[in-house]
């Protein structure tokens, strides 16, 4: 059975996501549909691709991954069908693609609408699960749309390096309110090169080692980890970090004055 996922920014209340998986079912009673998330918040695409990116790596190859986030940023004149690295992408024309890849896609294909259509979220939806019928009814993937067309870039969020420091932004914080940067431990071992370190964040706090688990730090205490994505968090035991230290999410709208509620900054030596 083809296995689709859904990630949007609909929100749960919204009768939209049922909507679509019965909009799906109907084009295809076979198709498999998985949510990731209908929580992303608008337009935060540095979260948005965060979640995709470490879900999407743990699904099987040839699956089908429909990102239903800010598909009315700008007037939608295409969507795109991506293939890269075993995995389907289906999405807006809104640069989230290549923030999600950190890569150029290996075959882009631009899905085209009808000019006379009504272009709602039900209707954007029901191109992309057309062309994925298409797939699975074995049609070549440069026969869905129009092969290599150009489309909207966007870089991921990535953190600033130097010699002796990184400084990290932070991309996502999860429901128990700690806080994931976006220092990989490979950027975070790279830098540090055996040195000691220092994690300074909000207020001046300081975190000088890294632990395995939650418990390695009495109750109440803060600590830095690397969570299951690979990247670097913040926590408190059995605390809500960014409700007690006022850490916030990246915003590219933040202004200059609240940048420290959202950056974190790693010394070495």
């Amino acid at each position: 059975m083809p296995l689709l996922t859904l990630t949007s920014d609909i929100g749960s209340p919204d009768y939209l996501v049922g909507a679509i998986k019965a909009q799906l079912l109907q084009t295809n009673p076979d198709f498999r549909l998985i949510d990731i998330s209908h929580s992303i918040p608008p337009f935060n695409y540095p979260q948005a691709a965060y979640v995709c990116r470490n879900a999407i790596r743990q699904f099987p190859d040839f699956s089908y991954h429909l990102i239903l986030v800010n598909l009315f940023e700008k007037k939608p004149e295409q969507l795109l069908l991506a293939f890269h690295k075993q995995q389907y992408f289906l999405c807006a024309d809104n640069g989230l693609l290549t923030m999600i890849l950190e890569d150029t896609p290996e075959v882009i294909i631009g899905l085209p609408l009808d000019k006379a259509a009504t272009k709602n979220t039900l209707y954007l939806c029901s191109v992309m699960g057309h062309a994925v019928n298409q797939l699975v009814k074995g049609e070549p993937v440069q026969r869905i749309g129009v092969p290599d067309v150009s489309y909207l870039e966007k870089r991921h969020l990535r953190p600033m390096l130097d010699n002796n420091s990184i400084e990290g932004q932070i991309i996502f914080i999860d429901s128990f309110e700690n806080v994931i940067v976006n220092i990989t431990r490979e950027q975070f071992e790279e830098q540090r090169n055996g040195r000691p370190f220092r994690i300074i964040f909000k207020r001046d706090e300081v975190i000088d080692r890294i632990s395995d688990s939650y418990a390695d730090v009495p109750e109440g205490e803060k600590l830095a980890l690397f969570n299951s994505a690979g990247y670097l968090e913040i926590a408190i035991n059995k605390g809500n970090a960014a409700g007690l230290f006022g850490l916030k999410g990246f915003s590219e709208k933040m202004m200059q004055s609240q940048l420290s509620y959202q950056t974190v900054r790693v010394h070495f030596g």
